[in-house]
């Protein structure tokens, strides 16, 4: 399991006053600095405290951070906090961070890829998967049908996707010629 588990991106500045705005990834988006000291990528603390929402994201106030330059500078610093502050999850809930890297196999045995991101775009979680032996990548739905067994202590996903989701010719995703 992930040591650190990302919970929002600063994603610009707000006013003149040094505010950030805040793309929270906490189920209560504004419990994101509630859960214990937040880090940026390199480990360095970043002290936040969320003071209101305004134009779809959290404003935010970075100690040490007084006019928009300052704030605008942050524009991209993901928030991190320790895995060990969280609350446990629920059965069948899973923290994002604890997904990627997965390996990603077929019901049927065959190798598919890699999880290397989760997304949600506002209908549902996304497995972002590179396909084994390639660069490419391919968005999955992580649903119960397309993802009906998830064994973090063997760092495995399987899959049964629909055909056509993992190759743009239909017919080299069909079970009969490929196996997948």
């Amino acid at each position: 399991m992930a040591e650190r588990v990302c919970l929002g991106v600063i994603i610009g500045a707000h006013g003149l006053q040094g505010l950030v705005r805040v793309k929270s990834f906490a189920e209560d988006e504004e419990a994101v600095a509630c859960y214990g000291p937040l880090e940026d990528d390199q480990g360095e603390p970043i002290a936040l405290t969320v003071i209101g929402r305004g134009r779809g994201a959290l404003l935010a106030r970075v100690d040490g951070v007084g006019d928009r330059d300052s704030a605008e500078a942050l524009r991209g610093t993901r928030l991190h906090v320790l895995r060990e502050t969280l609350p446990p999850v629920g059965k069948d809930e899973y923290y994002h961070a604890d997904l990627i890297g997965l390996q990603v196999d077929h019901l049927n045995g065959a190798e598919i890829g890699i999880v290397v991101a989760v997304h949600d775009f506002g209908a549902g979680d996304l497995i972002d998967v590179r396909l084994a032996g390639s660069n490419k990548t391919v968005l999955l739905p992580f649903d119960r049908r397309t993802v009906p067994v998830i064994d973090l202590d063997a760092r495995t996903l399987l899959v049964d996707p629909m055909p056509g989701m993992l190759y743009k010719n239909r017919e080299a995703d069909d079970d009969r010629e490929t196996g997948l």
